[in-house]
């Protein structure tokens, strides 16, 4: 204790130089604390998200009392969100327990709706048609799954829902039917966040902890030189790490609860919670509380092995020691696991992500990371020396000398930029993969709408919504169930596409043989369906309105052989009927509205809250998607956005911690140099070539080894891309700017005025 206590006494009264530095620790600390409670509480975020789902779900039965409450439940989308409704008609038997969020049942002609929901129908009275009933109430926190979400609760009688109604026994499962995000894709949003910010969190809290090394380490030498026991010097070392990593961890607890408190109430695209979602748990608050001071701890205890142990050379001086080889064998045995996943794929044989090689997978990109950052000093020693030897510019040889006396220093500077870049691969890895699963096989998206469901007016502005590439309508052919028999009548029905040539090509892939204002056959070469049709079989389609009631149209032989799209509204479609055939003023009956737009995930969004503000209560039918997966695509990329932004912001604090301690480090043997007659510029460039030199190195290394951990999680991935080429140009960018702002870094280091003061003592 007693070296503990002597270790404070040093920090606060050794001047502000060492005050100040305390101080940008532990600044630095609690940004990174911040960050890492954000990491934890993300998924109890999502947890309670799906909790809460889960809780309010009806349990029912097919065989309740007869007079039994009665249940239906109806989930529509409205524009690019979920819309759920639930139907309730109270009974006189069985139970009559209220759903939590509500202090009762609703009765007929009640509605208890969710905030975003009562909004709603003050800026869209249309959505009126969707929601019968007077507004009673709003449902309570612990009934929604998050504040935006839309729900209603829709009091009614049994009459009308006793042929689809199934008896209520009460509410509550122990899963959600719709979880924020699937188990399986919170693996790897879990896997990319750990990569993304726990990774250089690590690195960045230990650059925090070895704020001004050479200085303290001389200071520590000349404590042990002066008797003091070597576990006395570590205590001593422990006071100023540890109490500067606690007082960030306290710091950074309290940012975390600003930021919850600003970002629930703000929200992230796709991402809202309560204030109490994201409050900070027992686990939480011990792993920062805990795990920070324990790694400070660590950290500082290894740099101070050396003034330890030898302290005389520390004092003078000495000639270091190179930089240990160890970190070599896990930047080797990293690119061992990721390049031999990469050899799978390109010998046709590309590896799982089943049983063992999940954990091989990340235990791969781990090791690969960690190496890097690890062989860094090494490879920087083993540069700057030959560099040293060779070379016969005095700047050149001046910096050099300087990078293998000091490797650590110069390192610490660039880790944090290497690692970005290397972590920004990946993440292009896990982004590619993510929509390989959730979005559509092809590179279009199909909308049916009912004709029945709108008006013209809003059929012919549904063409103008933004994101739409084209608009056709699917009309169902009429047929007489009494006149024929059942086999007859349902092979003589047929659904026709009403279409132009230039609207066809935008809805498949391929059109041969189309001429406009014929009627021809669709043919899929791919697709059974109306292969048993002969030539000349009619088909009556129905009209309402226009000058006639109906429309004869024989099957005709002249073809359209065309390919569609996996999942494609076409593909029903077995005749194609110009819009100059229907009658005039005409609206067919059985027939939907076709919007064709692009599958990206923000052009779907788009394109579906354009729908939802011109027909409001339209039921929108996505072809291959469903809205709930669609949310689940968004809540995934903000998280992942979230991660990266984060990513960002730790490298970049890395970079400014570590050159700021730089300049304040450097100051006196600057100050020597430029005395005997260096120039200005000479030591500006000096000081970049210090940091450039090693910097691109270790950034080429960070792209290459972060396309081969990429590459080596899309071929376990099973997606058809393994080979993310068109992500360099991105990378090579980011390199651009990481070597830019190592420059911008390193020139505040030469000053333009002398202080002679800086190197009296030496």
């Amino acid at each position: 204790m007693t070296a503990f206590l002597l270790g404070l006494r040093l920090l606060f009264g050794g001047g502000r130089g060492n005050r100040v530095r305390f101080f940008l620790m532990a600044a630095g600390g609690s940004i990174g604390v911040c960050c890492l409670a954000l990491v934890l509480t993300i998924p109890a975020i999502l947890h309670t998200h799906d909790g809460r789902a889960a809780a309010r779900q009806p349990v029912t039965t097919s065989q309740g009392p007869a007079g039994g409450t009665l249940v239906v439940q109806r989930s529509d989308a409205y524009g690019s969100r979920s819309f759920t409704r639930v139907f309730i008609a109270r009974g006189t038997e069985g139970t009559r327990s209220a759903p939590p969020g509500l202090t009762r049942l609703p009765g007929p002609g009640e509605l208890f709706v969710s905030p975003r929901v009562h909004d709603l129908l003050r800026e869209s009275p249309a959505l009126k048609g969707l929601l019968p009933g007077r507004e009673k109430g709003t449902i309570a926190q612990d009934g929604l799954a998050h504040p935006d979400e839309l729900y209603a609760y829709i009091g009614t009688t049994r009459d009308r829902i006793a042929g689809e109604g199934r008896t209520l026994k009460g509410f509550g499962y122990d899963y959600a039917p719709f979880p924020a995000v699937e188990p399986s894709t919170l693996t790897d949003v879990r896997f990319a966040l750990a990569t993304l910010v726990l990774l250089p969190l690590g690195i960045f809290l230990s650059v925090c902890a070895r704020l001004s090394a050479a200085s303290r380490m001389r200071r520590l030498a000349s404590l042990r030189l002066l008797g003091l026991s070597v576990k006395g010097t570590q205590r001593v070392n422990a006071a100023e790490t540890v109490v500067a990593a606690l007082l960030g961890a306290v710091l950074g607890l309290g940012e975390y609860w600003v930021l919850n408190q600003v970002m629930s109430r703000t929200g992230l695209p796709a991402l809202r919670w309560y204030p109490s979602d994201g409050a900070l748990s027992t686990t939480t608050v011990a792993v920062c509380l805990i795990g920070c001071p324990a790694l400070a701890w660590f950290v500082g205890r290894r740099s101070a092995r050396e003034a330890t142990a030898n302290p005389l050379a520390v004092r003078r001086t000495a000639v270091p020691r190179s930089p240990s080889k160890w970190g070599g064998l896990l930047l080797v045995a990293g690119l061992g696991i990721v390049s031999g996943f990469c050899a799978t794929a390109l010998l046709g044989h590309p590896a799982s992500s089943v049983g063992l090689n999940a954990l091989l997978v990340v235990a791969g990109v781990v090791l690969t990371g960690v190496g890097l950052v690890l062989t860094l000093p090494l490879i920087s020693y083993v540069l700057a020396r030959r560099v040293a030897r060779t070379t016969q510019s005095v700047t050149l040889n001046l910096a050099m000398r300087r990078n293998e006396a000091e490797p650590g220093s110069t390192m610490r500077v660039v880790t944090g930029l290497v690692l970005l870049v290397y972590a920004a691969s990946l993440a292009q890895g896990v982004l590619i993969q993510l929509e390989q699963v959730t979005r559509p096989d092809g590179p279009v998206q199909d909308y049916s709408l009912s004709l029945s469901d709108i008006t013209a007016h809003q059929q012919r502005e549904m063409g103008g919504v933004a994101g739409v590439r084209t608009r056709a309508v699917m009309m169902n052919s009429w047929v007489d169930l009494n006149r024929q028999r059942p086999d007859a009548a349902f092979a003589s029905s047929a659904t026709a596409l009403v279409a132009t040539c230039a609207q066809l090509d935008r809805m498949v892939k391929r059109a041969e043989g189309c001429a406009d204002g014929k009627v021809m056959r669709l043919v899929d070469p791919n697709s059974s369906v109306g292969s048993g049709m002969k030539p000349g079989t009619p088909f009556r389609f129905r009209f309402a309105g226009g000058k006639a009631d109906h429309l004869d149209v024989p099957l005709p032989a002249e073809r359209i052989v065309y390919r569609g799209y996996p999942a494609s509204s076409v593909q029903n479609a077995v005749i194609l009927v110009p819009p100059s055939a229907l009658p005039e003023h005409a609206r067919p009956r059985d027939a939907e509205l076709v919007l064709t737009s692009s599958s990206e995930p923000g052009s779907v969004r788009g394109v579906l809250d354009g729908i939802g503000a011109i027909a409001p209560i339209a039921e929108v039918e996505l072809v291959g998607l469903n809205v709930q997966g669609l949310e689940q695509i968004s809540v995934v990329e903000t998280l992942l956005a979230l991660g990266m932004v984060m990513g960002l912001l730790i490298g970049v604090a890395a970079f400014l911690v570590s050159v700021t301690d730089r300049a304040v480090e450097r100051r006196a043997q600057v100050t020597a140099v430029t005395l005997i007659g260096a120039r200005a510029r000479t030591m500006r460039t000096v000081q970049c070539l210090q940091v450039v030199l090693p910097l691109g190195l270790g950034l080429g290394l960070a792209v290459v080894t972060g396309k081969l951990a990429e590459s080596s999680y899309l071929v376990t991935g099973g997606g058809s891309i393994r080979w993310d080429v068109a992500g360099i140009p991105l990378l090579l960018l980011a390199v651009a700017g990481a070597v830019g702002a190592a420059i911008a870094g390193s020139l505040p280091l030469v000053g333009r005025r002398i202080d002679p003061e800086l190197i009296r003592r030496d």
